[in-house]
């Protein structure tokens, strides 16, 4: 029979509806029931596409035994971490603050009153590896809870007050400067893997907002280290097996430290990251290269991910059916053996297959089977004849029974999809990428974004079928898609956008900033946990403190809007404190503070939307590598607000009857030019227009 998460949204909740297992969403029903019975509450945080989240579901939360001594002793509580991040955050702080480490399955056992007293992570069936058995684990806590209750309490108390004593204080910090980003360069530089590119040893994750920093920091001061970093460790991600050599895309990270085997869960955010970083770096260099793999990734996003109703979906699984054993495995969609090549492309072709795509007969993946990548040894072939086995391996792996997807749209990450895909859309002439970034966003406007009698409107944080979810939006939810809008508005020549960013960033400084100009993962008035989040640092995401400043300071530059500065400015106080303590893990705020630095650039082009010299003019502006550029395209607009969409297109004459192009910035403006080139050195335009 089906438990409570039946009526859940989520599709990670609803994998667990018929587990033995009395689950409970998270809310207050659930821990008014933990103090009806008096018993302890066990937290499980997770998510669709988490490897050890299935499995531990498995070993124990479909077992009989393991669920009725839960719902004997404990009241359980299941949460979707992409639903709920705050909770996610509040708890994992605690995690980590703990044991030194953490990661999902996140296990964590609860008072009723939500004050955490024990952690974990994935816990096995039976003892392994030093590592009790759930069982185990269950037991030892109820033991504990019910002969040594006062013990319980003051460690939860302790904890909730060592949290509380973590509060930030970096809102009365300056800006950075040009000499804490220097730092912050230093501090990757000594990081720098220069073997195999990125960051740190095994596992290695895609650096997406360090890669943005660094190919903004070259942008603004000719550092060629800084452009070199960025250029080869994307080569190695694109041609290790972390990227899909047939199908396009990332996955989430490399177990190893060069690259070849990925955990295979392929997430949407990775994805827009790096679509975005890719076409950014060949807007910088004209690497084909990072041209194919940003339009593979695009590709990737819209063929697989996208949803009806024109969202994006959050990811695909790691685990799909193993054809050879009927049961899900990692990577059992992706890998292949040199037999399986021959029986798709015959025995020629497939050696080829093998040497080109470094398939070996030991594998390097496990079962004798290899994830495909690009050696920098392999063949030189004839690029049509490649073309033709990718063509023929991937319509065959698309008979093999594909990995499942987590069709939730998550604001946030729609939001990056929106940039992404807007901007490569307008660099390599695919309107149609343009079509669903507007798509997308339109989603995002008519199903997250809703008003209410009394009350300022709100961003949804999910969706699922065309029908906004329970949970209210975090930060990082209101910055990334007031950040796709601005993206989307400089590419589409649309000023909506504009106002809609707007509209969001108004609620930034309403709900989310505290006096001092730091920010908080959540609105003042949103469900109140142990301790309010408050993380400047990036996960796999930029934060949301830092992603908020940059939609704030490009709002700014675009509106004139003193607040808006001020306020971008003030919250980057965070990354003149962290920046050269600890640059891998606030690259986002370091690229925002390379647009702080920059000015950033204010580039308004007009003339009539149907004239190529204007087209021209736009294209140009949009491909300028100055950090943070904005760009609005349009008509004139009159000094009393009326005709174009942008107040950047104010007073903005044409030049001789012709489309002009106006950069400024520090208040000081270039010579209006109705010549592209001109325009392209004045915002930094590296590569050929067309």
């Amino acid at each position: 029979m089906p438990n409570r998460l039946a009526q859940a949204t989520s599709p990670y909740l609803l994998q667990h509806a018929d587990n033995p297992v009395d689950w409970w969403p998270w809310g207050s029903e659930a821990f008014e029931e933990a103090k009806r019975r008096d018993v302890p509450v066990l937290l499980s945080v997770g998510y669709s596409a988490c490897h050890w989240c299935h499995v531990m579901a498995h070993e124990s939360f479909e077992d009989e035994v393991a669920a009725a001594y839960l719902n004997e002793h404990f009241v359980s509580i299941k949460v979707d971490r992409e639903e709920r991040p705050d909770v996610d955050a509040v708890y994992m702080e605690a995690v980590q603050a703990a044991t030194g480490q953490g990661g999902w399955p996140m296990t964590v056992f609860l008072t009723p009153d939500a004050e955490p007293f024990y952690f974990g992570t994935y816990f096995p069936p039976e003892p392994r590896h030093g590592m009790p058995s759930f069982v185990q684990v269950l037991e030892g806590v109820r033991t504990a809870w019910a002969g040594r209750r006062e013990e319980v309490a003051d460690v939860a108390q302790r904890i909730v007050r060592d949290l509380a004593g973590r509060q930030l204080d970096y809102g009365r910090a300056g800006a950075p400067g040009p000499e804490e980003q220097a730092q912050a360069l230093l501090g990757l530089t000594r990081e720098y893997d220069a073997v195999r590119g990125g960051f740190g040893g095994a596992p290695k994750f895609p650096p997406s907002m360090v890669l943005e920093f660094l190919l903004r920091h070259h942008a603004r001061t000719g550092a060629e280290g800084a452009l070199q970093m960025a250029a080869d460790t994307c080569e190695a991600m694109a041609r290790g097996g972390i990227y899909d050599q047939l199908g396009g895309g990332f996955a989430r990270y490399s177990v190893d430290r060069e690259w070849v085997v990925p955990h295979f869960e392929k997430m949407l955010y990775d994805n827009a990251l790096l679509c975005r970083v890719y076409a950014h770096l060949w807007r910088a260099t004209g690497s084909d290269l990072a041209r194919r793999v940003a339009l593979e990734t695009a590709d990737f996003m819209v063929r697989e991910l996208r949803t009806p109703e024109g969202g994006f979906a959050s990811a695909l699984d790691a685990d799909s059916e193993d054809p050879d054993t009927g049961k899900p495995a990692e990577g059992a969609y992706y890998a292949w053996t040199p037999e399986q090549l021959a029986v798709v492309l015959g025995a020629e072709d497939g050696a080829l297959a093998a040497a080109y795509f470094g398939v070996t007969e030991e594998g390097t993946f496990e079962h004798g089977r290899s994830v495909l990548q690009l050696p920098q040894d392999g063949p030189v072939v004839d690029a049509a004849r490649i073309a033709a086995v990718r063509e023929r391996l991937l319509a065959a792996r698309g008979g093999r029974p594909a990995p499942g997807r987590d069709d939730k749209v998550v604001a946030a990450w729609n939001g990056l999809a929106v940039a992404a895909l807007a901007e490569c859309g307008a660099y390599f002439d695919r309107p149609d990428l343009v079509e669903r970034a507007t798509e997308a966003a339109d989603l995002l406007v008519r199903v997250h974004f809703e008003a209410s009698a009394g009350r300022a409107p709100r961003l949804a944080r999910t969706s699922k079928d065309g029908r906004a979810g329970g949970n209210t939006g975090v930060l990082e939810d209101y910055g990334d898609v007031a950040e796709g809008f601005l993206a989307l508005a400089a590419v589409t020549g649309e000023g909506v956008w504009l106002e809609f960013a707007g509209i969001l960033l108004d609620l930034v400084l309403d709900l989310f900033t505290a006096e001092d100009g730091s920010l908080y993962d959540t609105a003042h008035d949103a469900e109140q946990l142990i301790r309010r989040p408050q993380d400047p640092t990036d996960t796999a995401t930029p934060s949301g403190w830092t992603a908020a400043a940059g939609a704030l300071l490009s709002y700014a530059a675009h509106t004139g809007s003193e607040a808006h500065r001020t306020a971008a400015e003030r919250a980057l106080g965070v990354v003149h404190a962290l920046g050269p303590r600890v640059p891998r893990f606030i690259g986002h705020g370091l690229a925002v503070a390379e647009a702080l630095l920059d000015g950033p650039r204010e580039v308004a082009v007009v003339g009539h939307p149907d004239d190529p010299a204007r087209a021209e003019l736009h294209r140009t502006a949009l491909l300028g590598t100055a950090p943070g550029a904005v760009v609005a395209a349009g008509m004139p607009r009159a000094a009393d607000g009326s005709g174009g969409e942008f107040p950047l297109l104010a007073e903005r004459a044409l030049v001789d009857d012709r489309p002009t192009a106006y950069v400024c910035r520090h208040f000081v403006c270039a010579r209006p030019t109705t010549d592209p080139q001109e325009l392209g050195e004045q915002v930094g335009t590296a590569v050929p227009r067309r």
